[in-house]
């Protein structure tokens, strides 16, 4: 096994809870003299794999044997695993009903084999599992006609026309999936859209891809993914109140199927994560709450298999809307206090996130500083940002990382690092075909600002800036700004002279 597979089972190991460690101790009690389960104790007990270091500790393990034992081992865990969750997992379930079926087909029992067929069709569709539905479809049709007594005009009629329908269902299913996840990547590449050229193209994507339907008609798996879809699509296009619409229907359609829930948690996660980002958009504070309860309910509920991956998922989702609601109601002193809470937290699930949500956080967090006036501790947050610059996702907030960073040092009268940030951010905007003007008038401001000698003359400038940046604000390609850095409110406390938070706190009234 090479080196990445043996990390691969570290990982694997050290993924699992101490009732997975019970189990597969005690499935393997005949077999603990074993080998592989010597080597399965000692991995438990490394902090970071180090095969020297193991082999060191089993010195009965002959060196050319660890390759061999890693991959019986690795096999092993994954079949413990597979029966723990066999009875949580629908799938499983269904397959195991299908192998069974399969069996009692193969030993030429098939009125037995249909009986089953039909016991697990009824499950598969009360789950709308319907790539397993057409699997037990197909076999159905075999057993069928090796079955004299269950050959019938109408049954023959009725599994095409279920063949047919679940065909159907699947070619929706795979085409709003693939939506919704197109949506997803150019979102997460870039950020809102900065052009007509890329909202056609926007628009071209989704509905050139559309089939037609009657919403009323589709299973709660094409419904699902359609209006993941199309609050994707919304939000792209800074269309809060349309996305509201899609959102809410995402949410509903799960607490109209609540056994959904278990079986699709974290799709209803990210349902619920869709509501909170429009209605933090749109300052529903009410709504908001109400919505951040049931996420955050989700960690007591016993009926949910709350696995690492669901552990990851609400983490993401309860912080960043945590975050958000002090940023709602402008707490940002206190919400900086949150952040030492949960750092220590973070650090651990980083390794596990992906980019975009680190970007995310970071962001945020930096964010959140820069409102309680530590403009330091922004800087912090923000160059972890920029050194990541070089991959090719969160486009959007690699900028804005830039432009905060901009304004820090000039909050702290940083005239040297003013101007090396400055050019920083040219040559990241030089890269991009669209210079914002957003941008551009803020470089202007920087350009005379720091040169004027009076507090009355410097607050000229400021109303300047915030005259033109309230022009800006209508352009509907130019107000993606304003989602990421209000500017507005940092250009009137300096003009009114009172703190970012004070200023935030007056306007969320």
């Amino acid at each position: 096994m090479s080196k990445l597979k043996s990390e691969d089972l570290f990982r694997l190991i050290k993924s699992l809870s101490p009732s997975e460690k019970r189990a597969f101790t005690l499935q393997s009690g005949k077999s603990s003299g074993t080998k592989y389960m010597r080597l399965f104790e000692e991995m438990v007990k490394l902090e970071e794999y180090n095969e020297s270091k193991l082999l060191k500790k089993i010195p009965e393990l002959p060196p050319h044997q660890i390759s061999n034992l890693k991959a019986q081992l690795y096999k092993h865990l994954l079949k413990t695993i597979q029966h723990l969750e066999s009875r949580e997992v629908e799938e499983v379930q269904l397959t195991s009903m299908i192998d069974h079926a399969r069996i009692l087909y193969n030993r030429c029992l098939y009125k037995e084999c249909l009986t089953h067929i039909d016991k697990a069709k009824r499950r598969a569709k009360n789950t709308d599992s319907f790539l397993l539905l057409l699997e037990l479809l197909e076999l159905e049709k075999l057993a069928v006609l090796r079955s004299p007594g269950e050959y019938s005009e109408d049954r023959v009629n009725r599994i095409i026309s279920e063949t047919e329908k679940t065909a159907n269902a699947i070619r929706n299913i795979n085409t709003f999936s693939n939506l919704a996840l197109r949506m997803t990547n150019l979102y997460q590449r870039s950020g809102f859209l900065r052009n007509k050229q890329e909202e056609e193209n926007l628009h071209h994507i989704l509905f050139s891809a559309l089939p037609p339907y009657k919403e009323a008609d589709l299973s709660f798996h094409e419904k699902m993914y359609l209006y993941q879809s199309l609050t994707g699509y919304y939000f792209f296009r800074q269309e809060m109140k349309k996305g509201l619409v899609q959102a809410r229907k995402w949410v509903r359609l799960f607490e109209s199927y609540p056994e959904m829930i278990r079986i699709k948690t974290e799709m209803y996660i990210r349902a619920l994560n869709s509501l909170l980002v429009v209605l933090n958009k749109l300052s529903m504070y009410e709504e908001f709450m109400d919505t951040h309860r049931k996420l955050v309910g989700l960690k007591r509920r016993k009926d949910l298999a709350i696995t690492e991956n669901i552990n990851l998922n609400l983490f993401k989702a309860i912080y960043i809307h945590e975050i958000n609601r002090h940023f709602m109601l402008a707490e940002f002193q206190s919400g900086t206090r949150i952040v030492s809470r949960f750092e220590d937290e973070l650090n651990k699930f980083i390794p596990r996130l992906d980019l975009n949500t680190v970007i995310l956080f970071y962001y945020k967090i930096a964010c959140l500083f820069f409102g309680a006036g530590n403009f330091k501790t922004t800087l912090k947050w923000l160059s972890k940002i920029i050194q990541l610059s070089d991959r090719e996702i969160r486009e959007d907030i690699q900028a804005f990382a830039r432009i905060l960073r901009l304004i820090c040092y000039f909050e702290l009268n940083n005239a040297d690092m003013t101007e090396h940030a400055t050019r920083s951010l040219l040559r990241s905007l030089l890269r991009e075909s669209n210079f914002p003007r957003y941008t551009g008038a803020l470089l202007d401001f920087l350009k005379v600002a720091p040169k004027s000698p009076t507090a009355r003359r410097m607050n000229d400038h400021f109303k300047r800036l915030r005259s033109e940046m309230e022009k800006l604000k209508k352009d509907p390609y130019e107000r993606r700004a304003f989602y990421y850095f209000d500017i507005i409110s940092w250009l009137n406390s300096r003009i009114e002279n009172k703190s970012i938070q004070e200023v935030i706190r007056q306007k969320a009234g």
